[in-house]
């Protein structure tokens, strides 16, 4: 009796140990991320909730490009080097799950809304590639191709749209394309039509609704509606720079960066010193907003109230924030030298911000503008969180 009572206890004391043991190696990773050090050609893992850094992990190769997604779970990332390098990393376990390299360049990708799949938009050879999320392995090598010489376009612009699409578009043909996955076998290839002249960066509405590309060889953008029966490109806010000269652009503005607030996009202006705001329903032009220089991205604030903009170099030491409403600048700081990427929490409360040439990264409260923190970083890019895993075109 006294035995049974004896091994009883031992087997609730080990049972208590292992739980413990257990409780204490788990975590959530709906507060967690990722900053990009791109000479260094590594990523740190983040939490947000401590503001801290978790571990930094080398070998992902040319970062000088690069952007992320995460899987549904949250667990992974998927990182799109400039060197064609496709890498998978386990927050969890902090360190690489599979790399390889799946072209000569490579410019961003995307994830399928079911999560399977893994798509990568390339310029050399010019194409996308989809692989299985996984295991990695090729499921389809769709080449960019046009004209009547069966050349090849750089490919820009991709994003994941509802019910296993992805939709691209070719910079050199100035065409939009979408690669349908829905069905068992080989993808669906369809060629949307012309957009104009080097389409260079895309957005999808967090309703997988509409696609808008930005042009870089003329002033306007191209539209798609995805809900209609037979999806067609239709010219918005075309000539809204007519008359005008426009400056050297130094670096490209990002579309996937989008703000899509009150109604209105908040989309930047290439060339321009100016912010573009486009009515949400009839896609005209709903005001200008002049800003510091060369906005690279404008992005919304969670509650879309707010949308705190970027520059490009040689203004790239500060950041304004837009009110929606009003248009109106309602503050202005410099956090450091080259301010290349902006990321809000979940919920907004905070805004981390990468500033390349301090070395780190900083964070703010993103109503009353104080700064919460800092982190040391080695010439720190992107800053992806993994709550991007939930939303549609991120």
């Amino acid at each position: 009796m006294n035995m049974r009572h004896g091994i009883t206890g031992l087997a609730f004391i080990a049972a208590a140990f292992v739980a413990t043991t257990v409780q204490a190696d788990l975590r959530g990773t709906g507060d967690l991320g990722i900053v990009i050090e791109r000479a260094a050609g590594s990523v740190c893992i983040v939490d947000t909730s401590e503001r801290s850094t978790l571990s930094c992990i080398d070998g992902l190769g040319d970062l000088s490009h690069a952007s992320a997604v995460f899987s549904r779970d949250q667990r992974y990332a998927f990182i799109f080097g400039r060197d064609g390098g496709l890498t998978k990393v386990d927050l969890l376990r902090q360190r690489i799950a599979k790399r390889i390299l799946q072209a000569g360049n490579s410019i961003g990708g995307a994830i399928s809304d079911d999560g399977k799949l893994i798509a990568v938009s390339n310029y050399e050879p010019g194409g996308v590639k989809v692989f299985n999320a996984e295991t990695l392995d090729l499921v389809a090598d769709i080449p960019a191709t046009y004209g009547n010489d069966g050349e090849r376009s750089k490919t820009v612009g991709l994003v994941d749209a509802p019910g296993r699409r992805f939709l691209y578009t070719l910079y050199d043909a100035g065409e939009i394309w979408m690669a349908d996955f829905s069905e068992p076998g080989e993808p669906v290839v369809t060629n949307l039509g012309r957009a104009g002249e080097l389409p260079y960066d895309g957005l999808i509405t967090g309703d997988g609704r509409h696609y808008i590309a930005g042009l870089f060889g003329e002033d306007g953008l191209a539209h798609i509606d995805l809900w209609d029966d037979q999806p067609a490109i239709k010219r918005i806010l075309d000539g809204y720079g007519k008359g005008e000269a426009k400056l050297p652009v130094y670096k490209m503005p990002h579309l996937e960066g989008w703000a899509l607030a009150g109604g209105r996009f908040i989309l930047p202006a290439v060339g321009r010193a100016e912010l573009l705001a486009l009515n949400a329903e009839t896609f005209t032009e709903a005001g200008r907003v002049k800003v510091h220089g060369q906005p690279v991205f404008a992005i919304a604030r969670p509650d879309g109230r707010q949308v705190w903009v970027n520059f490009a170099h040689p203004l790239n030491d500060t950041i304004q924030v837009v009110d929606v409403p009003s248009l109106k600048i309602i503050h202005e700081f410099k956090p450091g030298p080259a301010i290349l990427h902006m990321e809000f929490t979940p919920r907004g409360h905070e805004v981390w911000i990468s500033v390349r040439d301090a070395d780190k990264v900083e964070i703010y409260d993103a109503r009353t503008f104080e700064k919460r923190g800092e982190l040391a970083m080695r010439k720190p890019s992107g800053v992806f969180f993994a709550a991007r895993a939930n939303r549609i075109g991120l």
